[in-house]
């Protein structure tokens, strides 16, 4: 009983924080998104990485 108990309130709060992102969050606009696939369309890579060095000291 523990275990369903446990697990039933572990799935409510992730549907839950599912369900205030939807709604805080605003809509995808799909002519602004970058491309899915963006191979040789010349577009450089954004972002950051997270195994990227640190900017060096000045």
């Amino acid at each position: 009983m523990i275990r369903r108990s446990g697990t039933l309130l572990v799935a409510l709060g992730i549907v839950g924080l599912l369900a205030l992102d939807h709604a805080q969050s605003q809509p995808l606009n799909p002519y602004t998104a970058p491309p899915l696939l963006a191979l040789g369309s010349g577009l450089a890579a954004t972002g950051g990485h997270c195994a990227a060095p640190p900017p060096p000291a000045q």
